[in-house]
């Protein structure tokens, strides 16, 4: 190969030199057309040809949409699972569960001898859907109207208010429910639910009271013992599958299992359906406004019956004034009169004011700090013993008894037998009893004067018995009931109410001492009415004048009789009080004594009481 020829060192030095002024005039124009060197123009020429070649920019562009849809899932994840988990998983759980609370009967209602009361019981409401009739609206109705108990035009009337979902009938029976079943219309639609069934109708509807159409209980011991009647149930979360269906599998162990337990009364059915119809046929004799019968069992304050009329059919509670739904014997006050004057003997002879041997003279009428007080019936009885004084109910001589004692000492008994207070009962709605304050009391001579007779003062008629029963029990104070208990159906119990502890009045000695002088008048005085052949009966009549809402009194009356039996075993008290009854023959010796006797002649045949012993 021929040699290559070599430049002179003159010629390289300038072609270098010529290189370095290129390169610096390369620079130059570099930075005139944008900053970019020779090496930073390369890369984007090779940029852009990357750009220019199709299968580089797709790679590109796979990779730059895939870091972006992987941030963005990545954001996603976190504003899912932490800013939002909270909402979304109250919204999942809402989705995938179900949270139900069963209904669970209330426990049934029984009388002291199982006999039921009120009871929950599968019922039907049938709606009716016209649009669907296969059969004309008038061929339907013919066929319901037997078993509904409505009329075929009445039913017809209902299917033409609209298409459909009319509300014919409500509670109605499983054997109604299986009747119109059998008829297999179209159109025709039962809704399953449960009512609450009171056997006995208006029998104890004063003491059990009814549940509202929410199975709450609304009067009586349905009201006041809801606790106890409710069984408890708790919230029950069951899980739903992906179509929506609730899953058998998960539900609770024992869910659908609950106690036999009833709440038991003191009442006795037998003696309370005989003593609603003495008392109702004495209503009607004498056209009166209403009454009411206590039993009351002394020795722990226990109810055999407590009836008040006029009544309503707790099944029907809707179709009654609701006036009837509180039991007046305990929610309304009245002035008790005469059978109130057995308390103040005891009073008098408890604090030594008086002793059965005291005498008074009754000249027919008294004057007292410038008031006349005179007798119920016009006369004078002359000198007169205690036992006299009751017996022909003088009110002359029950003056003259408290006027013994200083009034500051009376009140103070009055206090002491709860004047004022409530009795306690385990029924809602019981009112208090009035009296005068203890200033107005002592600084007047008429306030003790009327009370000695029974006025000037209010209380509940279950208030009287009770204090009656004070008398009947040796001296104490006990405190009305009508609820024993929680049992199950084989009579075990499972719960009872503590009572609170009878509180001492009187001495045994003052209480028998007041018991006899009570059967004198049952013997030979206001109360022959209520004698019954072979026993030993004490008792009182009482008719006072009914205060006036405008002061003062009024003509009507309220007659009222209370007996205790057996005088020489004391255990029961009977009260029946009968308001405003009509005619001049209207007192508590023609008027509530039949109704007592009638009352104690079933108490002595359910009972089994043996004849008193010859005195």
């Amino acid at each position: 190969m021929p040699s290559a020829k070599k430049l002179p060192l003159e010629a390289t030095r300038a072609g270098k030199n010529h290189q370095a002024s290129n390169n610096v005039e390369t620079r130059n124009l570099a930075s005139l057309m944008g900053g970019k060197s020779p090496q930073e123009e390369k890369q984007t020429n090779g940029i852009i040809a990357l750009l220019s070649n199709p299968s580089s920019f797709r790679l590109l562009l796979v990779w730059g949409v895939l870091f972006a849809s992987g941030l963005g899932l990545a954001l996603n994840v976190y504003r899912l699972q932490i800013v939002k988990a909270p909402t979304l998983l109250a919204k999942a759980r809402q989705q995938q569960m179900v949270y139900l609370r069963p209904f669970v009967p209330r426990r049934a209602i029984v009388d002291r001898n199982g006999n039921v009361l009120a009871t929950d019981r599968p019922a039907y409401t049938l709606f009716a859907h016209p649009k669907l009739f296969k059969q004309s609206k008038s061929a339907i109705a013919t066929k319901l109207s037997g078993t509904l108990g409505i009329s075929a035009d009445a039913l017809v009337t209902m299917f033409n208010q609209r298409d459909s979902g009319i509300r014919v009938a409500y509670s109605l029976t499983e054997e109604q429910a299986d009747n119109i079943a059998q008829l297999r219309n179209d159109g025709l639609e039962l809704i399953q639910n449960y009512a609450r069934l009171y056997p006995q109708k208006d029998l104890a509807a004063d003491v059990v009271g009814y549940v509202d159409v929410d199975h709450r209980g609304q009067a009586g011991v349905e009201y006041s013992q809801e606790n106890l009647l409710v069984r408890a149930v708790r919230t029950v979360r069951l899980s739903r599958a992906g179509n929506g269906t609730l899953m058998p599998d998960h539900l609770p162990e024992g869910l659908l299992h609950f106690d036999d337990l009833r709440l038991q009364l003191t009442i006795d059915s037998r003696l309370q359906r005989a003593a609603r119809s003495a008392l109702k046929q004495q209503i009607e004799l004498f056209r009166a406004k209403r009454g009411t019968v206590i039993v009351m069992d002394a020795r722990d304050g226990a109810l055999l019956a407590l009836v008040a009329e006029p009544t309503y059919d707790p099944n029907e509670y809707f179709n009654s004034d609701v006036g009837l739904f509180k039991n007046w014997a305990l929610a309304d006050l009245y002035e008790p009169g005469s059978t109130f004057k057995p308390l103040n003997v005891a009073i008098a002879l408890e604090a030594g004011a008086i002793t059965p041997e005291t005498t008074f003279y009754d000249g027919g009428n008294i004057q007292v700090a410038g008031w006349q007080i005179k007798n119920a019936e016009p006369g004078r009885h002359g000198r007169l013993t205690i036992s006299e004084i009751l017996q022909y109910s003088s009110n002359i001589g029950m003056v003259q008894i408290i006027q013994q004692m200083k009034p500051s000492v009376y009140y103070g008994w009055l206090e002491r037998l709860g004047l004022g207070q409530t009795a306690g009962i385990d029924l809602p709605f019981e009112s208090p009893g009035q009296m005068k304050s203890s200033e107005q009391f002592t600084s007047s001579r008429i306030e003790p004067a009327t009370t000695s007779f029974g006025q000037g003062f209010s209380l509940t008629p279950i208030h009287l018995a009770q204090m009656h029963a004070s008398l009947a029990n040796g001296g104490k104070l006990i405190t009305p009931h009508l609820v024993r208990g929680l049992f199950d159906t084989q009579g075990q119990v499972f719960w009872q109410p503590n009572q609170p502890t009878p509180r001492p009045l009187f001495s045994p000695k003052t209480t028998q001492t007041v018991l006899e002088m009570m059967e004198a008048v049952v013997v030979k005085g206001t109360g022959k009415a209520a004698q019954i052949p072979g026993y030993r009966i004490g008792g009182k009549t009482g008719t006072a004048q009914k205060a006036s809402s405008t002061g003062g009194y009024s003509s009507a009356r309220i007659t009222s009789f209370v007996g205790i039996l057996p005088v020489d075993s004391p255990r029961y008290v009977v009260l029946a009080v009968v308001d405003e009854p009509k005619g001049e023959n209207a007192y508590g010796s023609t008027v509530a004594a039949p109704v007592v006797k009638s009352v104690m002649e079933a108490l002595i045949s359910i009972e089994q009481i043996p004849p008193s012993a010859e005195k």
